[in-house]
């Protein structure tokens, strides 16, 4: 059930559906709600101009609609959704302060992207190859991992190039994070996994 406040509004927590990463506050009330689920975009109830307000109407940093919950007492809604751009109207992925690092929020962009093309299937992607044939991407998983093996021993006997390690890390961390979203094991699985483990 869902709780409005006196003028008929509830506030809105937008939270990336791929990244958890939080991205704004707003209001909703009925009609702004009823709208999100019809067109698939979250649209809010702007309080200045009192009027039903599609998030990224003119800037084209929309959110995709995926699903909206009321917290235990029903008087606030957590809309995960898919941005297509900045959240915050300062260009910003987020309007809060405390937001992932850069270097987080890179990992969440990779899972976001992964994600995104094996949904949306583009002929041309590799990751779409990769998750149409799961063999060849757990192949790639185990020769990556042999790449970042051996740039680490070449660097270690000082034949090696610490930026050739990085960047055979970086081809490890793609093809495991596409091979799990290929056999449909989300980042919140890897991360309850490792938070047990620590």
């Amino acid at each position: 059930m869902v709780v409005f406040n006196t003028e008929g509004l509830i506030p809105a927590i937008v939270q990336d559906v791929d990244t958890g990463q939080v991205l704004m506050m707003a209001w909703m009330n009925e009609e702004s709600m009823q709208a999100t689920r019809q067109s698939g975009l979250v649209t809010f109830w702007s309080r200045s101009r009192n009027e039903l307000w599609e998030k990224g109407a003119t800037s084209g940093n929309q959110l995709g609609f995926e699903t909206m919950t009321a917290d235990c007492d029903g008087d606030v809604l957590l809309v995960l959704a898919r941005p297509s751009g900045p959240a915050c109207h300062n260009g910003t992925t987020s309007c809060f302060d405390g937001s992932p690092p850069p270097e987080f929020s890179e990992f969440g962009r990779l899972w976001a992207t992964i994600t995104e093309r094996i949904r949306t299937r583009p002929q041309d992607s590799y990751t779409t190859t990769l998750s149409d044939n799961h063999d060849l991407a757990a192949r790639k998983v185990l020769e990556e991992a042999g790449e970042v093996a051996f740039a680490s021993k070449d660097l270690d006997v000082g034949r090696g190039d610490r930026q050739r390690l990085i960047e055979e890390m970086a081809d490890l961390v793609y093809h495991t994070l596409t091979l799990a979203a290929a056999q449909e094991i989300s980042a919140d699985e890897i991360g309850s996994e490792l938070k047990r483990r620590s």
